[in-house]
């Protein structure tokens, strides 16, 4: 496991630009120190101070509130000092630069967390919230990053661990002293306690995969022939023109993407380059990348020209040939505006269905609606956190072993394999919170947040 430095580390804690307030964070054995010689005179626990922050020179660099927070009562549970002044760049690379001076190194991205993380403010899970939150791109998001960081998340995995332990210390004790005559296999409990597990564990994984939906949102690919209308739709959407349009077939060559906000949900919008039978090179990567886009879909908008195929169902059976996995399709039959011969229904029709025309607008609540339906079910509820795909992957092998770990025991009475798939699960759990984590994962984590938190 990783050590707790024993340095100051500072950074800008406030965004780049201008405003009203900017905020120089320390951290470390030497924040009181140096904060104090800035300020020009003593900080007090939890006190703001207002005063000049001063240069070598004791010119002024600047005026403003210097606030003290003595560990382990602090974000970070070391010392922390933070420096509020003017939010100019200029003023707040000039203070950041006498605190180097003074001793304190630059932080890394992600090292103020990083170290409430190594001295146990917070628990792994609790400080992904952290930059979950800062990057949430809904309200949904954020209320869940909120209960993410607050422990709802954590405090379920840790009790489901302690439970694991608790079978844990029943089998192997039986294992371990046979002489005491313990058959488990015989103990109501035992499989009372198994069966209550995995049922929480399966229900845990369910509520991080709809967690790490909510994080990460819902991607949907749009899809069609050169012209269709596909890049008129994704204005649509965003409500700016991101994708150009023109009457020209195969204008979009490369993927774009955009997110926008589908009552709550986040949506991440491809647009894509029409499927037909490329006519150069660089038309022919189009088509490739809109293809290995659908493979990676949780939904696929058909967009159809319902002025040009009449026959909309096998067009779209054309269009998905080859699409494996099985994501939520919507047909959008596009150009109603000007469109003359639209069935009202066809038989046996197995896709879902909305009447667009995204030069006008007609039918896209219709089409939001649809796709609201599709996707919005538990996934914004109350209820709800962030979760992040390492989780649900951890949550999966979890469930895995204990599986596993029912079968050797009930189908073989092999005490050992189960004590052991036991371990496995109780290993993959404290992969969430981070009770075991490699230095590796750990780096990778702290390194995508942002600098100053």
């Amino acid at each position: 496991s990783v050590t707790p430095t024993h340095d100051t580390s500072a950074a800008v804690a406030t965004p780049p630009g201008r405003g009203g307030v900017g905020i120089v964070r320390l951290s470390g054995p030497q924040s009181l120190k140096i904060g104090q010689h800035i300020a020009g005179g003593t900080l007090r626990p939890r006190l703001a101070t207002f005063g000049d922050f001063l240069d070598e020179a004791s010119e002024v660099i600047d005026q403003g509130l210097a606030i003290y927070f003595r560990g382990p009562a602090s974000f970070t549970g070391e010392d922390v000092v933070e420096l509020q002044g003017h939010g100019g760049p200029i003023v707040m690379s000039l203070l950041l630069a006498r605190v180097i001076e003074l001793g304190a190194r630059m932080a890394r991205p992600g090292e103020f967390s990083e170290r409430a993380f190594l001295n146990d403010k917070l628990d792994l899970s609790q400080a992904e919230a952290v930059a979950d939150l800062i990057n949430s791109t809904t309200e949904a998001a954020a209320r869940g990053a909120v209960r993410s960081l607050k422990g709802v998340f954590s405090e379920q995995v840790k009790q489901l661990d302690k439970d694991i332990v608790k079978l844990r210390m029943f089998v192997e004790a039986a294992i371990d002293f046979p002489e005491e005559e313990i058959d488990f296999l015989s103990d109501n409990n035992l499989k009372e306690g198994l069966s209550s597990a995995l049922e929480r564990l399966k229900l845990l994984t369910q509520q991080s995969q709809r967690g790490a939906i909510l994080r990460d949102g819902i991607t949907l690919v749009l899809v069609g022939k050169p012209n269709a209308g596909k890049s008129s739709l994704m204005n649509q959407f965003v409500g700016e023109d991101v994708s150009i349009v023109t009457e020209i077939p195969g204008t979009t060559r490369d993927v774009i993407r955009e997110y926008v906000s589908l009552n709550g949900i986040p949506l991440k919008l491809v647009d894509t380059a029409g499927l037909r039978e490329a006519e150069n090179a660089i038309e022919a990567e189009g088509v490739r990348r809109a293809k290995a886009e659908m493979l990676e879909a949780d939904g696929v908008l058909v967009v159809i020209d319902a002025a040009q195929d009449l026959d909309w169902v096998e067009q779209t059976k054309i269009l998905l040939s080859g699409l494996e996995a099985s994501p939520a399709i919507f047909v959008v039959l596009n150009k109603i505006d000007i469109a003359t011969d639209l069935a009202a229904t066809i038989e046996n029709n197995p896709y879902q269905m909305i009447r667009i025309s995204a030069k006008t607008g007609e039918g896209i609540d219709a089409l939001k609606s649809a796709m609201e339906s599709q996707f919005a079910p538990n996934i914004t509820s109350e209820s709800n956190f962030i979760a992040r795909s390492r989780h649900v992957d951890a949550l999966k092998r979890a469930e895995q072993h204990l599986v596993t770990g029912r079968g050797v025991l009930l189908d073989q009475a092999a005490g050992e394999l189960f004590a052991e798939e036991l371990r496995y699960c109780h290993g993959a759990l404290a992969e969430i919170t981070g009770e075991f984590s490699s230095d590796d994962l750990l780096g990778e984590i702290f390194s995508s947040f942002c600098i100053g938190k």
